[in-house]
């Protein structure tokens, strides 16, 4: 039977510059492509975080919105032509197309008072202080790894090109949207107005996977399953959680922020959302087998 299926990319699904991405994208359209000569009905999602700050960078006096769309229409272009070069590999013909997309937020969202979302490239202290200095940029750091530019991460209430979305969806074009969560936008009357933040993918991807009434939440990531006490001796791996567990283990802290955290939080929104919905954390190579009940974490209600 085939089902519903968003894909949500993680960033090493597309590398960290233009001439990386071009060539890792050929291996990333592959398994995608796998879930759809399987049957599946798919809409790709992805991340934008190394790209959206390295246009931000590049043109610093473009607003951040304009750079999300940016980012969105030349990862869109390199992974609509990677995805349909595999379709003509394997001798199949189906349309794929990118939605430049608008995802709306609450003005009143309390992360506009408190940036977390990291973007970007890495920096030394020494950097990141000149740039807070020069830029006016939030910096923090982010996991031992250095310093980066943190924006405000709203939750998505709604999809703007949702209705363009579906009708592409229903009449069996592969879409891909909601790149790097989405342009955000706040409603303003009858106007959409661009603020400067990044929603994250998993929530704008489980956004559209409800909208769109899908079956399945694939949160594509490095690691091949969620793992409890990560790192450690006794670290488990683990094959399926109820919301109930998954709720558990976070209050215990076992899933870092700004990591695999929003990826549990938004498979977990995704499971409760109806009845019969599931989310999957997986690889992006095992998204076949995931589905297959063969490995990844299944999360259900």
């Amino acid at each position: 039977m085939s089902n519903k299926i968003v894909v949500a990319l993680g960033g090493n699904a597309l590398g960290k510059n233009p001439k990386e991405q071009l060539e890792l994208v050929k291996e990333t359209a592959k398994p995608i492509v796998d879930l759809i000569q399987e049957g599946n009905n798919v809409i790709v999602a992805h991340g934008n975080g190394p790209q959206v700050g390295m246009i931000n960078l590049a043109m610093p006096e473009m607003p951040f919105p304009e750079c999300g769309a940016m980012s969105q229409g030349y990862i869109g272009y390199h992974l609509q032509n990677a995805i349909r070069e595999e379709f003509s590999n394997r001798n199949m013909d189906i349309p794929v197309c990118t939605v430049i997309t608008q995802v709306i937020v609450d003005k009143d969202d309390e992360a506009f008072n408190n940036p977390t979302k990291p973007i970007g490239a890495f920096y030394t202290e020494k950097e990141a202080k000149k740039l807070e200095e020069e830029k006016g940029y939030d910096m923090k750091e982010d996991a031992g790894r250095g310093y980066r530019r943190v924006v405000p991460s709203p939750m998505p209430t709604d999809i703007a090109e949702k209705e363009t979305v579906k009708t592409l969806v229903d009449n069996g074009h592969v879409v891909i949207t909601v790149g790097g969560g989405g342009i955000p936008v706040i409603e303003d009357n009858k106007s959409l107005i661009g603020v400067p933040a990044v929603i994250d993918k998993d929530f704008a991807s489980e956004k559209i996977a409800e909208i769109l009434d899908a079956d399945y939440l694939i949160i594509l990531t490095a690691v091949e399953k969620v793992a409890i006490n990560f790192g450690m001796e006794n670290e488990e791996l683990l094959d399926t959680l109820n919301v109930d567990e998954a709720y558990k283990y976070i209050d215990e802290g076992h899933f870092a922020p700004g990591s695999m955290l929003p990826k549990v939080k938004a498979a977990i929104k995704f499971a409760e959302s109806k009845q019969g919905r599931k989310s999957l954390i997986t690889s992006l190579e095992k998204a076949s087998d995931g589905i297959q009940g063969k490995t990844g974490t299944l999360i259900i209600k």
